[in-house]
């Protein structure tokens, strides 16, 4: 993982096409700008982790119930 420091108003590019801004900073919160092409896909982290274990427990109900 890269960690960088960042003050309001500067940015990380990744890649050719993604530009992550810091819009703000206010006590423990930060903002973020996000500019990206529409088919790169953006999930906050914990919406991903949601999914991906909604998944699991998905393909372990199916797993399950073809083996009854």
């Amino acid at each position: 993982m890269l960690v960088l420091s960042r003050k309001a108003l500067q940015s990380v590019v990744i890649g050719e096409e993604v530009r992550i801004t810091v819009v703000r900073v206010e006590g423990n919160q930060v903002r973020i700008g996000i500019e990206a092409p529409q088919n790169v896909r953006i999930l906050r982290g914990e919406l991903l982790e949601a999914a991906e274990e909604g998944f699991a427990n998905a393909e372990l109900t199916l797993e399950v119930s073809t083996t009854s």
